[in-house]
């Protein structure tokens, strides 16, 4: 918090105008720049931006999840959800790398991981070092072609969780005080439709990464806009990455400012 304020402290110093709370409900490409349309019906207008409105944890479709989100519903496993679990019988919902890396810590401290996969099996979504290393821990069972459909607590408190098997149909309920999800992250992107900006399969925002492309490595196909952090498509989803980017913006937004005669976005 002190560090934000001290941040923000210094922006408004810059004379920077901050519009806390508010939304960007549309961008628009023109010959002059860009026009945000905001969500009090007012439009923003510049001559470049810095998209960084992040990625949301994907979310499971069962009635009452939003109960035990941050209680006993985690998206994460760092030591706090360690201990949280410890000695506890715990489930998770992923086949893919972060989800066996989080395996792999819970199992070291639960007494039970049950392991929910939507798949056959984990061989096209998951690293064969950690397939491996899975199937050597006693406490860790997968249960595949499976979703979880119910959750019951009271309070906060998750007291049970129900799957059920996609080929049969047959329901399993288990005492679990702890649910786990790591089934991917959606792009806050809703509001670049019809902007033109360029998207990847998965709703990211490309960047001059992508094959081919001649721009600066955080530009987007609109000249004068750059995206970064987690909604930048093939960056790095670590808040770490998304600090370096965020200082590796702004010599590109100097250098695109600076140029005798920009290209106008749209053109």
């Amino acid at each position: 918090m002190a560090l934000m304020a001290r941040a923000q402290n210094q922006a408004l110093k810059f004379g920077v105008e901050m519009a806390i709370p508010d939304q960007v409900n549309a961008l628009a490409a023109t010959a002059e720049g860009f026009g945000l349309t905001l969500a009090n019906g007012e439009m923003a207008r510049a001559k470049s931006l810095v998209i960084a409105s992040g990625a949301r944890y994907r979310r499971l479709d069962v009635a009452d999840l939003d109960r035990y989100e941050g209680t006993a519903v985690h998206y994460w496993a760092s030591p706090l959800e360690g201990r949280l679990c410890a000695g506890q019988d715990v489930a998770l919902v992923g086949g893919g790398n972060s989800a066996g890396q989080a395996i792999v810590y819970l199992a070291s401290q639960a007494r039970k991981v049950w392991v929910l996969v939507r798949a056959k099996s984990l061989a096209a979504s998951m690293s064969r070092y950690l397939i491996d290393r899975i199937k050597g821990l006693h406490n860790v069972e997968l249960v595949f072609e499976s979703e979880v459909v119910d959750l019951k607590g009271a309070n906060g408190a998750l007291e049970t969780i129900a799957w059920r098997n996609l080929r049969t149909g047959e329901e399993t309920r288990k005492a679990v005080p702890h649910l786990f999800l790591f089934i991917g992250a959606e792009p806050n992107t809703d509001w670049l439709a019809g902007s033109g900006a360029a998207l990847d399969a998965k709703g990211f925002v490309a960047t001059g990464d992508e094959p081919g492309a001649r721009r600066h490595l955080l530009e987007t196909n609109l000249p004068g806009a750059f995206a970064i952090g987690d909604v930048r498509s093939g960056s790095v989803k670590r808040v770490a990455a998304a600090v370096g980017e965020g200082a590796q913006v702004v010599a590109a937004l100097h250098a695109y400012l600076a140029s005798a005669d920009p290209v106008a976005p749209g053109t």
